[in-house]
């Protein structure tokens, strides 16, 4: 792991301080350093870690990093950190008062020190002549939601970051410019019949997992229905959305927009929008942190920046595809 800047944490009786690290738009912490914070021996912390990944609650590849620290022999070794998702599943195994304290103050470390990163960002956007007011304005939305974990508020950084070049073509006004993007023909049709199974799939896996309701999935009215016609819609011959990308942007946008779902309409529009282009042949590396978030911006966007949601996820689709 490379290195990043380091925080200064000391519990509020001052009866332990701590060498923070922060990288990657997480905190990172060793089993030794977690083994004071938490006041338990290292073999209980070590038990605890492997039980996390060992139950899969975090995929232990995601949140581990080697970071070079230098021992108290004056030479350097490869040090095992973990990052917050870690230490807070580590602090509610073991009860710790001192863990909640640290994710306090780890979150709103981590949340200043994003919104400052995506200030000074947005600064060298606009020294191009970019208008990002709509996208500060949904940032500062979702940043302000209490649902938003800290691994997803990072990933809305990251798509800015990542997507830089998109922008430039995301918010001119030009129309005739911004549809210049191009996507590959559907190989098969949407049919409404096949995406209900989908769902029925879906809520069958989630339900065995304790993690949906019998209202998951449920639609309300004709929505879903609606939805799907629309998508397959066609005039003069021509399909109304004629692309892969194109379909599966409106897809993920209509099925979170118009709640078509009594419950877990996010899920519903993330699992069809992986699917759809899965079909067809789109193979997609939006991590899941990277997808949640994009569908929180979906969530936060006003109507009238519709045309700016759908344009950013082709974009990111495209992009991903050169990956």
């Amino acid at each position: 792991m490379k290195k990043g800047s380091v925080q200064f944490y000391k519990t509020k009786n001052g009866d332990l301080q701590l060498d923070v690290k922060l990288q990657n738009e997480t905190v990172w912490l060793s089993q030794g350093q977690m083994s004071k914070l938490f006041d338990k021996n290292k073999s209980t912390i070590s038990r605890h870690i492997n039980n996390v990944f060992r139950e899969g609650e975090l995929e232990e590849n995601s949140v581990v990093a080697k970071y070079a620290t230098t021992g108290t022999d004056g030479k350097s070794y490869q040090v095992e950190y973990y990052n917050l998702d870690v230490i807070i599943s580590v602090g509610y195994r073991v009860k710790s008062q001192r863990g909640t304290q640290f994710r306090i103050w780890a979150t709103s470390i981590l949340k200043n020190h994003i919104k400052q990163g995506y200030s000074l960002y947005t600064r060298k956007l606009e020294q191009q002549g970019i208008d990002v007011n709509a996208l500060i304005k949904l940032l500062e939305k979702a940043f302000n939601r209490k649902a938003l974990q800290t691994s997803e508020t990072s990933e809305i950084l990251n798509i800015i970051q990542r997507y830089s070049s998109t922008f430039n073509v995301l918010f001119r006004y030009d129309k005739d410019e911004l549809g210049n993007i191009k996507g590959s023909p559907p190989s098969i049709e949407l049919k409404i019949s096949d995406a209900k199974k989908a769902i029925t799939s879906l809520k069958n896996e989630l339900l065995k997992k304790g993690e949906a309701t019998d209202l998951f999935g449920k639609e309300r009215a004709d929505i879903f229905t609606s939805i799907i016609g629309n998508i397959e819609q066609s005039f003069g011959g021509q399909l109304l959305y004629p692309t892969v990308e194109n379909r599966a942007s409106h897809l993920l946008y209509f099925i979170i927009k118009d709640h078509p779902f009594i419950d877990g309409n996010k899920r519903s529009a993330s699992f069809m929008f992986i699917l759809y282009l899965f079909q067809n042949g789109v193979v997609q590396h939006i991590n899941e942190h990277g997808l949640v978030a994009l569908t929180l911006l979906i969530a936060e966007s006003h109507p009238s920046q519709k045309d700016i949601m759908i344009r950013l996820i082709q974009n990111l689709i495209t992009k991903n595809k050169e990956c």
